[in-house]
């Protein structure tokens, strides 16, 4: 009964746009993934050297990709190092850390090995990125190893819930003996092994937050190149996948044949809208294609010959770059092909979405795209309301609020964009390259950057910054809102912010 009141709950907030009530349960707002919040009285400034608002902080790894989710009185965050008090485990791997929301202590972890086979495939101190969605008592995620998880948000406290009950040996090192298995522990339900299940291989980590859509999950599978980064090991294999939530089973896989243009990775996460009575999934494709594939209609059951995803549309970001060996541009910072890693953000009838050349590998140029989410077919030369250069490569998921639209890149640059005509607003120069995205919330941008610095502007078209703040260890997460407190998951610590009396 908790699951489908929170089910109806979720799909009302949907249709009307809104927020998802006072958790933040996934990472961005309802299915449109805009970065945006409806939560009010949130700091307009602070300081983690004094504790000067700071509610509470908690210890995370050495480096902390993932951003928080807070649900069901539960934070929960992805880093790259166990909890520090527990003397079962140490060093480099992916960790899940579970907090209790008002004194951010733990209340369990998932703690997954690194990949013994490919460094390449789980690269050192990258951890658990991928952000948890969570519906009722259950979380859903990616983990470092490619796997698709459904936790139980109570963890090992109320026992082992099953189906799955090898949770020792599933935290152990290859060759190693299972772990004893403690109530601080994830009770993991059920595991869906995107590598050696569906023939995937990852490149430097696994990434992308899980769409939760009905009896469904809409999943990133990080398919990329191998260690020579000029070949893909798996080309056939699907960049998105949908599973039953309630088995894990596969249920359909994208047909688009995206493998062959990979220039990197697939790392963007997909998103969803209802548009002129379609029900349409958006993902960023590493070939630097934005899909728009229909969403599967009634209960599909899980079957072997999984069904395929239908395209409803596709826009090529950046048709000049794309090439039949896009490979042969590999480290070529002034030509080649684009990826798309943020995830598009679907808003009054049009998708938003940051693309360009791979940060690490690929040409430097990149742009922020509006397109009309309408069209059919190939929209490449039809679908571009406008186009806006941004200053090098983005990583990026979009906020879009009051006809304004926000988006960093590795520039470091935030920049404000005219959501109607493209133009720029206003643009401020960060001290450090930003990696996460921005939060706008409560009149107010929040954004952080890997140098540490912390920048609060206000919201609208005349720029301010209203406060900055230094984080030490740097941040790579993009903030997040929820019951009136901000949490910053900097990369060694996780800070709980909020206006607090003096």
């Amino acid at each position: 009964m908790r699951t489908k009141l929170w089910q109806s709950a979720l799909t009302l907030a949907c249709a009307a746009g809104g927020a998802l009530a006072a958790d933040q349960p996934q990472w961005g707002r309802a299915w449109t993934r805009n970065m945006v919040s409806d939560e009010k009285r949130l700091p307009d400034s602070f300081d983690p050297a004094t504790g000067r608002n700071v509610k509470w902080t908690a210890p995370l790894g050495v480096e902390t990709n993932g951003s928080p989710v807070v649900a069901g009185g539960k934070v929960m965050v992805g880093t790259n190092r166990p909890w520090a008090g527990d003397e079962r485990l140490r060093g480099d791997c992916g960790a899940l850390l579970c907090l209790n929301e008002a004194d951010g202590k733990l209340c369990w972890q998932l703690v997954v090995p690194k990949l013994e086979d490919d460094r390449f495939a789980d690269w050192h101190g990258v951890g658990i990125m991928s952000p948890p969605t969570v519906e009722g008592d259950r979380a859903y995620l990616v983990t470092n190893r490619g796997e698709v998880v459904c936790l139980d948000l109570a963890g090992m406290a109320n026992g082992n819930d099953g189906p799955y009950r090898d949770e020792g040996r599933h935290m152990a090192a290859a060759g190693s003996a299972p772990l004893d298995v403690r109530p601080t522990d994830a009770d993991i339900l059920w595991v869906c092994d995107m590598r050696y299940g569906l023939g995937v291989r990852q490149h430097n980590g696994a990434n992308g937050s899980v769409l939760l859509h009905g009896d469904r999950l809409y999943v990133s599978t990080s398919n990329g190149v191998n260690s020579t980064h000029r070949a893909l090991d798996a080309p056939e294999a699907p960049s998105l996948i949908v599973l039953d939530k309630e088995t894990g089973k596969l249920v359909a896989a994208d047909d688009a044949k995206i493998g062959s243009q990979i220039f990197h990775g697939t790392w963007s996460s997909p998103s969803m809208a209802a548009v002129g009575g379609r029900t349409l999934v958006f993902f960023g494709g590493g070939d630097g294609v934005c899909y728009a594939f229909e969403a599967l209609a009634g209960r599909t059951a899980p079957r072997d010959g999984a069904a395929k995803l239908q395209t409803a549309w596709r826009f090529h970001c950046d048709p000049e770059g794309r090439c039949d060996n896009p490979h042969q541009f590999h480290n070529n910072r002034r030509e080649g092909p684009s990826t798309i890693i943020g995830m598009p953000v679907f808003h009054d009838g049009r998708v938003y979405v940051t693309a360009g050349g791979d940060a690490w590998h690929g040409k430097r140029r990149a742009w922020l795209k509006c397109l009309d989410a309408t069209k059919s077919g190939d929209v490449t030369a039809t679908a571009s309301v406008w186009s806006y250069e941004l200053s090098r490569h983005s990583l990026a998921t979009c906020s879009i609020a009051d006809g304004l639209v926000y988006a960093t890149d590795l520039g470091r640059t935030v920049h404000c964009v005219d959501a109607r005509t493209g133009k720029a607003v206003w643009t401020h120069q960060a001290d450090g390259e930003v990696w996460g995205s921005t939060l706008v919330a409560d009149g107010k941008v929040y954004v952080g950057t890997r140098r540490g610095d912390f920048y609060i502007l206000a919201h609208g078209r005349e720029k301010r910054l209203l406060h900055t703040a230094q984080l030490p260890g740097g941040m790579n997460a993009t903030p997040v809102a929820a019951n009136g407190v901000l949490y910053l998951a900097a990369n060694r610590c996780l800070y709980a912010v909020e206006n607090r009396k003096p």
